[in-house]
């Protein structure tokens, strides 16, 4: 199979340049006069945080907003960039050169960013934010860190060759174009589109993703699996999965600025969305947000056929329920409260991580341990500790299975070999 899709790629070679030279001549026209509109550090704290910006554009360890975080596509991994004004990072650059980038995502030097900056979504930006996010991010500490080279795989790892592809890429699935409101809506659901669709850039992880890593678009919230990291960001449509269309507002307000909720709580990584991005909006754009996503159209996602459960792997799920879980999510999945009254340890019946289509953000959460952000408003959330070094995969698969078919769920069992594939995606990183 891998040498069959090699030789497609080598016989589509042409194809791909034609369309590359095509993209790369679009984008290089492609222009947007200045901003008038005097500059604000403050506007450029505040988008910087609602973006996320560090999220990316800090390693591990790193220094922030120098760049260096390992980001995994399917081509490969790549390397985010350094955005402090230093010479190895944005020193020169103009709000013109940053314009370009957010808005064509084009280097200052021409070259075309990876599709890993979110550029479907960054387009939408208007001048004024850019200029104002240019502007604070020109105000940080400067921080000398070079660029480093993207680790793709072949074909795509060449200089020509991957230009050449992101620029094929872009002909297929990137139009740039500043968000325009639409009409029939109000001023509440514009902003918030403006938001989620933005800079807050949802789709990023939530969009459905085909083989050439293109989506829908910057609305494109079906959901789908994160290359690399062994979690899959649900469906937003889906209010099976993570559609959001039934919660009341203060709820979907709260959890967007707490991670947690009425029993809802924020894991792995929308966790970090919600400690790096959403938890600093202001209460204007919070309802914006919130309302925007309460109204997206529901669109139900594909579930496998049920099968018959295996009685043993339920029986022994069942005993390590009892084992290790119960003494946190009681004996019914119903969860425990604190001295306070408010859910501590969420409620597993009914929960919808657990029976979403996929298994894997269960498994993940078993595996790594269940986390929620540190917020202003959770400032000590309860955690779960992890069961990787505990629970093996026959084990982990039951009781997912177990917790997947008890108190009236009707989710599919998992099986090893799928525990195994999800480790392996996730070492793979």
């Amino acid at each position: 199979m891998k040498r069959l899709l090699i030789a497609l790629a080598l016989l589509a070679m042409p194809a791909v340049v034609a369309f590359g030279l095509l993209a790369w001549q679009r984008n290089l026209t492609d222009a947007t006069p200045p901003s008038t509109t005097p500059v604000s550090l403050e506007r450029g704290a505040y988008l910087a945080a609602v973006g996320n910006c560090a999220g990316c554009h800090t390693a591990r360890g790193g220094e922030r907003l120098a760049g260096g975080r390992p980001i995994p596509t399917p081509f490969g991994t790549v390397f985010s960039s350094n955005l402090t004004p230093h010479a190895s990072g944005l020193a020169d650059w103009s709000g013109d050169d940053f314009w370009r980038a957010l808005h064509l995502g084009q280097s200052r030097d021409g070259r075309l960013l990876a599709p890993a900056h979110p550029v479907t979504n960054t387009t939408l930006v208007t001048r004024e934010d850019a200029d104002s996010l240019h502007a604070w991010l020109q105000a940080q500490p400067p921080v000398a860190a070079e660029r480093r080279a993207h680790e793709l795989r072949w074909p795509w790892n060449g200089e020509l060759t991957s230009q050449l592809a992101v620029a094929a890429w872009r002909a297929l699935y990137f139009k740039p174009g500043v968000y325009q409101p639409d009409p029939a809506r109000d001023a509440a659901w514009n902003r918030g589109a403006y938001l989620s669709q933005g800079l807050a850039h949802c789709s990023a992880c939530h969009a459905s993703r085909g083989v050439l890593g293109g989506d829908g678009g910057a609305a494109d919230f079906r959901g789908g699996l994160l290359a690399g990291l062994g979690w899959v960001a649900p469906s937003l449509l889906d209010p099976l999965e993570a559609g959001v269309q039934r919660w009341p507002d203060a709820t979907l307000q709260r959890w967007l600025r707490d991670g947690q909720a009425q029993g809802h709580t924020a894991q792995g990584p929308m966790a970090e969305v919600v400690l790096g991005s959403t938890a600093a909006l202001n209460d204007a754009d919070l309802a914006a947000m919130s309302a925007y996503l309460r109204a997206l159209p529901e669109q139900t996602v594909a579930r496998p056929p049920a099968v018959d459960p295996d009685p043993r792997r339920r029986e022994r799920g069942a005993r390590l329920y009892r084992d290790h879980c119960i003494a946190c999510h009681g004996e019914q999945g119903e969860g425990r409260r604190n001295d306070a009254g408010e859910m501590a340890y969420p409620p597993l019946a009914g929960s919808r991580l657990v029976t979403q289509a996929s298994a894997a953000n269960l498994i993940r959460v078993i595996e790594r341990g269940g986390f929620a952000p540190a917020t202003p408003g959770q400032p000590r959330p309860y955690g779960m500790p992890p069961f990787a070094g505990v629970l093996g995969a026959d084990e982990l698969a039951a009781l997912a299975s177990h917790l997947r078919q008890s108190w009236g769920h009707a989710a599919g069992e998992v099986d090893a070999v799928e525990v195994l594939r999800l480790r392996a995606a996730a070492a793979a990183r």
